[in-house]
């Protein structure tokens, strides 16, 4: 009997899911947003249909190249000319409102690293440079309807075997949108979060390729000649991946060091970051924002 009565629950909690999906979908109509279909390719990446095969079997596929890569990428997730349609609408703001974000760090992003000697070549200093937009700057872009639709968050969720994932409660963290020009480049780093969300909007004429190589430390081993072999140029095992516009990249960058190389041309790289969190009312704090946006608010 109580298995019985779970197993309804089961179904009906899909079908609540369901109709929750639904109704947001005609909030977005009603606000005269794009139905998603036109925006994502939901034939090829059933994410609103969770429960079914198809569903099942996408994050199946996705946690097994997670296991392997440390990331899993869509090719195709949102229709390429979407995406380009997104990079042509922000080209203006972009050019205008952009901060300009250019910093001088290390794999680490820290000053120092206790035990290891300042001199060590596993803190050999970059430069970072690239252009921002802010979650408010982009907020009538295909983009924001991919961020605060719900089945993406589920999906991410089920995937990386977390009970929830939330939108940031920060109207310029949230989702970015960033542009690498001639010579820009987002350097070697660790990432400081678990994982990392991007969208490709638009590919470069040259370079801007994803550079990474997977599980170079662990937490109880931080492999500081591995870094140094890393950054020298002499790690074997370096991985170079050119990404379509329209890709969804899902990437764990706390082990696995990365970087952007160089734009070159006149064609930008232009790409969104869309940030979710394990708990609600997540926010940067407003040294934060200046720091990565140039304002607080």
């Amino acid at each position: 009997m109580r298995i019985a009565l779970f197993a309804s629950w089961l179904f009906l909690k899909d079908d609540i899911l369901h109709i929750s999906q639904v109704k947001g979908e005609m909030r977005h109509l009603s606000r005269g947003l794009k139905p998603m279909r036109d925006i994502l390719d939901l034939d090829r990446f059933p994410l609103d249909q969770r429960g079914s095969d198809a569903y099942n079997a996408l994050v199946a596929s996705c946690q097994q190249e997670m296991a392997a890569e440390g990331m899993f990428s869509l090719h195709g997730f949102m229709h390429p000319e979407v995406a380009q349609n997104v990079a042509d609408e922000v080209a203006d703001d972009m050019a205008s409102l952009a901060f300009h974000h250019a910093r001088t760090h290390n794999v680490y992003f820290k000053k120092e690293i206790p035990g290891l000697d300042p001199a060590h070549p596993a803190l050999t200093l970059f430069e970072t440079s690239n252009y921002t937009l802010t979650g408010d700057q982009v907020l009538k872009t295909a983009v924001t309807q991919v961020y605060e639709y719900a089945p993406v968050r589920t999906f991410l969720a089920d995937v990386m075997h977390k009970p929830e994932l939330f939108i940031m409660d920060d109207p310029l963290a949230r989702l970015n949108v960033m542009s690498y020009g001639q010579k820009d480049a987002l350097n070697w780093h660790f990432d400081r979060s678990e994982f990392t969300v991007t969208l490709l909007l638009q590919k470069p004429d040259q370079g801007g390729e994803f550079e990474y190589r997977t599980g170079l430390r662990t937490a109880d081993d931080p492999n500081y000649d591995g870094v140094e072999r890393l950054l020298t140029g002499q790690d074997p095992d370096v991985k170079l991946m050119s990404l379509d516009p329209g890709t969804l990249n899902v990437f764990k960058g706390v082990n696995t060091p990365h970087r952007v190389v160089p734009v070159q041309g006149d064609r930008r790289r232009v790409i969104a970051v869309l940030s979710y969190y394990e708990r609600a009312g997540m926010k940067f704090t407003e040294e934060e924002r200046i720091g990565f946006f140039g304002r607080a608010s």
